[in-house]
């Protein structure tokens, strides 16, 4: 049988191990999810309601062990992994008030007696989850699947199976019915095989750009439905009118927040020339003094990161960044102690070309780049095969409004880091993917949107 082993990053250690299922025993967790879903489905808005509002308080009076949890298996700094488990309460709570509102029928006026869309649920919808947000983004999928009458069952990364099996317990704990939410602990060579059972009829991912082009495939040549959150290579721009304190802060912070782990992380710092000094310096002295330190320690800035081959990976995006004329202002070194940390970095006078501009650096290293103008500076941050988020920093809003509609992202966001909010939409285009999460856009991409005609 095989064994997922689930390695401490701050340590190096293993600290648990979870057998992985067969293929045989998938098959029957599908087919009982979708006989569940027969069910399920049927069910009103309000008796699921009332169930997320449980889920949203075993969640919260168990914070403190899932939030060890996440930092123990992915090595979140602590105080971040508490606000990841009271961000998924949140959720909770936010689609148990708003869904009967964000699925009740539209009536349309046509010369029919009656005409109006509905919005049904679909059945059981594949998850396949990352680990950086090892709670967030499977409560993110599974909430609002749920609570349009759809079943979940989940493919979570194999660092935090931990936290999967967690998340599978807290359904029970809050009374969904078995089979509404199920972890199944398998390769990723068996995801295929997954997708191809007759009983999923959609997937979700959030993950790498070749992870999504192989599922997106696989998904399409079986005619599912799938929503793709890959990768990005945030792009701040730092305006000539910015106040650089309040700019530094935010820049040390969005490259360092989940030790440098994040789709949606500051990257990409385009800064204006008349600006790029100050900058720079200020950003450097932040970003030297942050913490790198571990997780479990309050007063830790940033933890190493989820895995040592991740780390070896940047590592070598640093130095090929470097070989390609990127100056190496801070960091880039692999620090000589246990665990899969690596130092808050910078590279500057960043180009189009060069690895640091073109591909994602996922991890704590922040890209600088300098700009004339801010028609320049617009064009830089374009000038990405990503476009998840983005964001201007300025003291003229109006200024900064106006940036913000021209950037190619799925989310622009003026003197804020970008964040998701179960209110709004959120995903990316080009290569960050398609189809958005959360708010009434997101859950309605897993439901049938059915026209309904009476004469």
């Amino acid at each position: 049988m095989e064994i997922t082993k689930i390695i401490n990053p701050a340590t190096g250690k293993k600290i648990a191990e979870y057998d992985r299922i067969s293929v045989n025993e998938v098959k029957n967790k599908i087919k009982t999810s979708h006989q569940v879903f027969n069910t399920w489905k049927n069910t009103s808005f309000d008796e699921r309601a009332k169930l997320m509002y449980k889920l949203a308080d075993v969640l919260e009076e168990n914070k403190e062990e899932y939030a060890q949890l996440a930092t123990r298996e992915m090595g979140k700094v602590i105080g971040q992994s508490r606000k990841e488990i009271e961000k998924c309460a949140s959720i909770c709570r936010y689609y148990a008030d708003n869904t009967k509102d964000l699925l009740a029928n539209q009536t349309v006026k046509t010369e029919a007696e009656k005409s109006y869309v509905t919005f049904q649920p679909i059945g059981v919808i594949l998850a396949v989850m990352p680990w950086n947000f090892p709670f967030y983004q499977v409560i993110r999928f599974a909430v609002p699947a749920l609570m349009a009458g759809n079943i979940g069952v989940l493919k979570h990364a194999s660092n935090v199976q931990g936290c999967a099996f967690a998340i599978e317990d807290a359904f029970k704990k809050a009374g969904f019915p078995d089979g509404t939410f199920f972890n199944l602990n398998i390769s990723s060579k068996h995801v295929k095989d997954i997708i191809e059972d007759k009983h999923i009829v959609a997937v979700t991912l959030t993950g790498s750009d070749p992870a999504g082009r192989s599922v997106a495939s696989i998904a399409g040549q079986n005619l599912k439905k799938t929503v793709m959150e890959l990768g990005g290579s945030d792009a701040y721009l730092i305006l000539d009118d910015a106040d650089m304190e309040k700019a530094t802060d935010l820049a040390t912070f969005g490259r360092l927040q989940n030790n440098g782990q994040t789709c949606i992380a500051a990257k990409r710092f385009v800064v204006l020339d008349a600006v790029y000094d100050e900058f720079l310096k200020l950003f450097t002295k932040k970003m030297k003094e942050a913490k790198m330190g571990l997780p479990t320690d309050d007063d830790t800035y940033y933890g190493p990161m989820s895995r040592k081959d991740l780390r070896d990976e940047l590592h070598e995006q640093v130095k090929k960044t470097i070989s390609q004329g990127g100056r190496l202002v801070l960091g880039g070194e692999i620090p000589d102690r246990e665990g899969a940390f690596y130092p808050a970095t910078i590279l500057a006078d960043l180009k189009p070309g060069m690895e640091g501009f073109d591909n994602e650096l996922f991890g704590p290293v922040a890209s600088v780049i300098r700009a004339k103008d801010d028609q320049e500076a617009i064009e830089l941050a374009n000038n990405s095969q990503f476009g998840l988020g983005s964001g201007v920093i300025t003291e003229n809003k109006e200024r900064g409004e106006k940036i913000a509609l021209q950037l190619e992202a799925g989310s622009s966001y003026v003197n804020k880091l970008v964040a998701s909010d179960p209110r709004l939409p959120f995903g990316g285009v080009k290569n960050s993917g398609y189809g958005r999460e959360l708010s009434g856009y997101g859950i309605r991409e897993f439901v049938n949107t059915k026209t309904i005609w009476i004469d």
